[in-house]
């Protein structure tokens, strides 16, 4: 057994471990809960768990992920590498690490708060009330007296009950706990804070009639990569904070099948729990009321809208039958769940819901997400695609509607690329490149003046677009000019350079290389068969569709133009294009709202109907016609350019 020292460049109190010479330096760091990048989930593939060797002997391949100069600096893999004596390693505390500092959201611009109205006059424009039960009840009470003898809970229970609509009320421990002193304190003069459902009110807590503090409730997107939530007032949808962060889960790999594998090995379920639960909604929560300057108890009522494999490992359910034939999972749809069960900061009392699943690889985010777009409420003929580590399609109108999912990868959130990275700051999201002098000119999310640091889902579709425009890339993602923004490693891979060690935030060169082109080849190639195969089974084409609505976390919004022109997305008129940004969140923060839309969102998920791709015939096929830049038919777009 050796001991390994695990040093933090954010300054963070070393880890100490031990280790045998079996373990590798990323196992042994999942082990003491070191957070290390690997979207792989450490097969040596994407090259981002590097850790930097200090003192001490690594024994493992250099890998080629590592170049020579940085190998003698003492960077290593940590998934490649064990330890051969005491040794202490440095992890970097990189922009595309999995714990990325919660960020949230500027809401005096309005921006944010537009886009979430405008869901909300859509709603009602369809006929969906924005009400709920939640209930604020100002009583006066009788002070108990030795004539008056009766117990507290009693008292309150018996006014309550002579208010219009209440017929039996519902006194949590919570409540019951506070009750005696709140009182007393308040001479018999309270504001009850509950939620009248069906007759019975359910009061969740009891305060002085001064109290103005609202009732809130809080939408979550639960993403692969990323988390975001909303915390708003529940008495008019008001929003009050927004926040965003990494999802733990991703040292344990960057897409669903690893996770659902990692959950399978002893303890692996609690592992992968505690990651959503404890490293990323806990902090995030926080994160939020502090920002609304709010106490927790005050949420009362959450929203969780996921994959289906995301749902499953939040409430520590196995995820296995998820991705083994038949693929069925263990719920589609499941009531129940209060926060207590799982120790998140808001009410012990208050519900969360899960936005159903529809299959096994299109879950709740979609269903909240097709919610969010509308498109069950129209009589055109639309289509509604989620990007993200999956890529998850929705065709159809007031009618009918059939969805499917793909696996595109974590290409459009910055996984399995070296230099990608989630649409935070530092992230170059747009990209324009001068064909005659192939220099770049970007735009950067972050304060002006930002140095780039990687490039995020936008930005890599505009960087590719680019360089097959200017002819710098064939159809097969190979460089086929030289220039000095052109470089080839000592295998003979070229890549371009957006930055210079100089001109990025890292000091390191932000570059885009072969493999990574052939990464996101591949998963634009998934994007556009998927949608293939789903018209094609429904003996439809391109041709038929009136609206396309884009949503995904992969950038402030996407270059419709060049999406097409590397043949990601049919070529359809630009103007059928709408960015709706994170609908999976919309969609989440209108169900905790509204009880109307909770259930319209259940009755949207029963009318969709399922197809799955892994099966049907052709879509291999497809798959394999649309992983050239743009397609092996190029004449589908030739009017693109």
């Amino acid at each position: 057994m050796f001991e390994l020292t695990f040093q933090f460049e954010n300054d963070e109190k070393p880890v100490v471990i031990s280790v045998s010479p079996e373990e590798s330096v990323l196992d042994a760091a999942r082990k003491a809960n070191v957070a290390i990048d690997a979207p792989c989930s450490g097969n040596g593939s994407c090259g981002k768990c590097r850790v930097k060797l200090v003192s001490g002997e690594l024994t493992g391949p250099q890998t080629s992920h590592i170049s020579d100069e940085e190998y003698a600096d003492g960077w290593r893999l940590s998934c490649c590498m064990h330890a051969a004596s005491d040794a202490v390693v440095l992890v970097p505390d990189i922009a595309s690490a999995y714990r990325s500092r919660m960020k949230t959201a500027d809401l005096s611009s309005g921006e944010e708060i537009r886009i979430f109205e405008e869901l909300l006059a859509g709603v009602q424009g369809a006929g969906i009330s924005l009400g709920n039960g939640f209930r604020a009840v100002d009583l006066q009470l009788d002070e108990p007296t030795l004539d008056d003898t009766m117990p507290d809970n009693e008292r309150l229970t018996r006014a309550l009950e002579a208010q219009d609509g209440i017929d039996a009320v519902r006194l949590p421990w919570y409540a019951m706990r506070r009750l005696p002193k709140t009182l007393r304190d308040n001479a018999f003069a309270v504001r009850v804070l509950g939620e009248l459902q069906n007759g019975i009110f359910t009061v969740f807590d009891v305060t002085g009639q001064n109290d103005t503090l609202p009732m809130c409730g809080v939408g979550i997107d639960i993403g692969t990569t990323t988390v975001s939530a909303v915390l708003f007032d529940m008495k008019d949808g008001r929003l009050l904070s927004k926040a965003s962060g990494g999802n733990g889960q991703i040292r344990y790999g960057a897409d669903v099948i690893n996770r659902i594998i990692e959950q399978g090995k002893p303890g692996g379920r609690k592992k992968l729990q505690d990651a959503i639960l404890k490293e990323t909604l806990v902090p995030l929560l926080q994160t939020l009321c502090k920002d609304a300057k709010l106490p927790p108890a005050r949420i009362v009522r959450l929203c969780v809208a996921s994959n289906t494999t995301m749902n499953h490992l939040f409430v520590g359910v196995d995820a296995d039958p998820v991705r083994m034939e038949p693929y069925i999972p263990a719920f589609f749809h499941w009531d129940g769940l209060r926060v207590h069960d799982l120790g998140l900061p808001a009410h012990p009392d208050a519900a969360i819901r899960l936005a159903p699943n529809i299959g096994s690889y299109v879950g709740g985010d979609i269903t909240a997400g097709t919610f969010a777009s509308m498109l069950w409420d129209r009589d055109e003929l639309s289509l509604f695609i989620d990007l993200g580590t999956n890529g998850e399609i929705v065709f159809g109108n007031r009618d009918f509607m059939v969805s499917c999912a793909c696996s595109a990868g974590p290409a459009f959130e910055g996984g399995d690329i070296s230099c990608g990275m989630r649409a935070t700051d530092g992230a170059i999201e747009s990209c324009v490149i001068d064909p005659e002098t192939m220099e770049p000119t970007f735009g950067i999310i972050g304060e002006p003046g930002q140095k780039p640091v990687g490039l995020c889902g936008s930005g890599i579709i505009d960087t590719i677009a680019e360089l097959f425009h200017a002819g710098i890339l064939n159809s097969k993602g190979i460089f086929v000019r030289e220039g000095k923004r052109v470089a080839h490693d000592r295998h003979g891979c070229g890549r371009y350079i957006l930055a210079t060690p100089e001109e990025s935030a890292t000091g390191r060169e932000v570059a885009l290389n072969e493999v990574d082109i052939d990464n996101f080849i591949r998963a634009k190639g998934a994007i556009y068969s998927a949608i293939d195969t789903l018209l094609a089974a429904m003996d439809m084409d391109e041709s038929v569709i009136e609206s396309f609505y884009v949503a995904g976390g992969i950038g402030s919004g996407i270059n419709m133009r060049n999406a097409v022109r590397i043949g990601m997305f049919p070529n359809v008129p630009l103007e059928l294009f709408h960015y709706i940004g994170n609908s999976s969140l919309a969609g989440a923060y209108t169900m905790a709202l509204s009880d109307e839309a909770n259930d319209r969102v259940e009755q949207v998920a029963r009318n969709m109907t399922y197809m799955e791709l892994s099966t049907h015939p052709g879509y291999m096929d497809a798959f394999v016609a649309a992983c050239f830049l743009p397609h092996t038919d190029a004449a589908r777009f030739a009017s693109a350019e």
